[in-house]
């Protein structure tokens, strides 16, 4: 093929926008066959999204593929407000804004031989958009909450035989944090204002997988994806927060941990036409313990009252979250040579305690209900899917600077549609 058509497409993959959103945390959208099959997609046949699904499938793609995907994410949910007393506060939206997002997918395998393959993606693991109306209750815990979150993954794999095959790989994780939320420092000397947190990071992982197939039709993977670890430099901006209603600027920096985790995946070909995928995936969340900032300088200074200063110099809030699993089961069949069908389910335990929950990521328990359909040929593939992420409801207190006691996180849901296309070479 033409070398620089193909580095004009690598290019391209990798530089391609990156934005995901979803009121979730955990990405696994991010391929439309893998939206349509629940995620349970470890071992594909041919497709360049092995790169994030399971590194070690890349030895299934013959020669050379690219591939690129858009997964649309759109986000509903209410809340209710308790005060001390647990009486409901009354007057709130009770509702999100619906902030819809993307999650993106660039992907890129080559055979380099019978035993080699090198293959590079660049999608999101971690992501979340969250949104609530300014002049709410629920504002001075958060009214906007982003993160936009791309891992870029050169991967080597080897095909030991016709059983075994493994990879190993590198993670280069970018974040964009922003947190905006209002505050009220009238106790403090101040007054009613809002502050916004907008900084970036990148840092570095790694990745390993392995696949054993026991025969034609019955194969296990293992996927191992290492915690990542931020240290995150940002700009703040306090408008109305400081004395007598002044602005303040500054700088803000934090820690944040993204966690480890496993999938274990099992294959199964009832004939040549259908499969079915099961997966299980194991995230350490623990390593989210706390949402810590501090600032180079506090909102609220008085020379006359020292606490003030300190009281205001940092936002920290508790989080604790447990590690978790999600389960996810994904049928595929062939209907010709040129036509597929996919379903699938998944569902994500809630790893949010009540003493850590907030309005960045208001979400219980997910199940997430998903088909797709897939069109090949020889050089090309397109597939679409359509899917529902039921979320359970979400009880959590409220931190000493929020104004309620209590919120009660309900009736949420997520619509999602993706698209995807491959080209081989």
């Amino acid at each position: 093929m033409n070398k620089n058509f193909l580095a004009l497409g690598l290019a391209a993959a990798l530089l391609a926008p990156q934005v995901a959103g979803a009121e979730g945390f955990a990405i696994n959208e991010w391929s439309a066959e893998g939206v349509a099959m629940g995620g349970a997609r470890m071992f594909a046949e041919d497709d360049a999204a092995n790169v994030a699904y399971n590194p070690a499938s890349i030895t299934k793609v013959k020669g050379e593929a690219m591939k690129s995907s858009y997964t649309y994410l759109s986000p509903h949910g209410s809340y209710k407000l308790y005060d001390s007393n647990n009486d409901e506060i009354k007057g709130e939206p009770g509702h999100n804004k619906v902030h819809a997002g993307w999650a993106v997918g660039s992907y890129y395998v080559k055979q380099i031989n019978d035993k080699e393959w090198f293959g590079i993606g660049a999608f999101p693991r971690f992501a979340m958009v969250s949104e609530f109306e300014r002049e709410s209750k629920a504002s001075y815990n958060a009214f906007f909450s982003k993160l936009n979150g791309v891992s870029v993954t050169p991967t080597y794999a080897h095909k030991f035989d016709k059983k075994w095959s493994a990879a190993v790989g590198a993670e280069i994780n970018y974040v964009g944090l922003e947190l905006q939320k209002n505050v009220n420092t009238t106790l403090l000397g101040g007054g009613n204002g809002t502050t916004q947190i907008e900084g970036e990071s990148y840092a570095l992982g790694w990745n390993a997988a392995a696949n054993y197939a026991f025969d034609d039709k019955n194969e296990i993977g293992v996927v191992y994806r290492s915690r990542i670890k931020h240290s995150l430099e940002a700009d703040l901006k306090g408008y109305g927060v400081g004395n007598k209603g002044a602005d303040v600027f500054g700088n803000a920096y934090g820690v944040v941990t993204l966690p480890d985790s496993w999938d274990i995946g099992y294959n199964h070909k009832f004939d040549k036409k259908t499969r079915l995928e099961l997966k299980a995936t194991r995230t350490n969340w623990s390593t989210y313990d706390a949402l810590n900032v501090y600032f180079d300088r506090p909102l609220v200074s008085n020379p006359n009252i020292p606490a003030i200063g300190a009281a205001t110099s940092k936002s920290e809030s508790a989080k604790n979250w447990s590690d978790g699993w999600r389960y996810a089961i994904g049928l595929e069949h062939n209907l010709s040579d040129k036509y597929t069908v996919m379903a699938g389910f998944a569902f994500d335990e809630s790893s949010i305690p009540y003493y850590g929950g907030d309005f960045l990521v208001p979400t219980g328990l997910r199940r997430t209900y998903s088909i797709g359909a897939r069109y090949n040929d020889k050089k090309q593939t397109v597939a679409v899917a359509l899917g529902w992420m039921d979320v359970g409801n979400l009880d959590f207190a409220g931190n000493a600077t929020d104004a309620y006691s209590s919120a009660h996180a309900y009736d949420s849901f997520t619509k999602i549609a993706s698209i995807s296309y491959q080209r081989k070479f």
